[in-house]
């Protein structure tokens, strides 16, 4: 049975710079035309159940992302939600973007759709200053997905450097910004999970 995925979020999500979904936007941006450079490619091949909608668009904040939410998610069984690292990066309150993420998790189930959230990826380029605003809001997403009853998807300690805290591996970044095809291999493989149907859809179906 095919599961459509809607992948809603930023350039981690389209697949930065390896890949962009819209033509213009790698022509815009330089960016690739390399499929591989999406963690979507990744975890549909490893399940061929799945069929990705890549939502993704480079460089917008989480509220311009939720503006997307109702034409991404039309049609699809799921919708996974990432963004926030562009909010930090243009000086937002984290606050403020834990409060769109909670929203477009809340829209989702909403419609009925299974949700997953994503947490943010290490900011190599933005180390140190930004990993604090990164961790804060890593622990506010933590706990959205937990009051709202959704998998959390776990970017940032699948990319993590052990050996530097804060920063991605050299191989697993391929400009300080983004994954290389390396990274989003091993968020494909490892990070995503497809959730499971929310309990209230399920009560409804009985």
């Amino acid at each position: 049975m095919k599961i459509v995925i809607a992948a809603l979020g930023d350039s981690i999500t389209a697949g930065s710079p390896g890949y962009d979904p819209d033509p213009a936007q790698r022509a815009l941006h330089g960016f690739g035309a390399d499929p591989e450079s999406q963690w979507e490619y990744w975890a549909a091949a490893r399940d061929p159940r799945l069929e990705f909608r890549n939502c993704g668009v480079y460089g917008q904040r989480t509220d311009e992302i939720a503006a997307r939410l109702d034409s991404c998610a039309e049609g699809a069984d799921v919708l996974v939600v990432q963004g926030g690292i562009n909010d930090i990066a243009q000086g937002r309150a984290v606050e403020e973007a834990a409060s769109n993420l909670r929203a477009m998790v809340r829209r989702g189930l909403e419609r009925g759709l299974a949700v997953a959230l994503a947490d943010l990826l290490p900011w190599n380029n933005g180390y140190p200053d930004a990993a604090v605003h990164i961790r804060r809001l890593n622990a506010l997403v933590a706990g959205i997905a937990g009051a709202e009853g959704v998998p959390l998807l776990p970017f940032h300690d699948t990319l993590e450097d052990p050996a530097a805290r804060g920063r991605m591996k050299p191989e697993w970044t391929s400009d300080g910004d983004h994954p290389s095809v390396e990274g989003y291999r091993l968020l494909g493989e490892r990070a995503f999970r497809v959730p499971s149907q929310p309990a209230t859809s399920e009560c409804q179906s009985q």
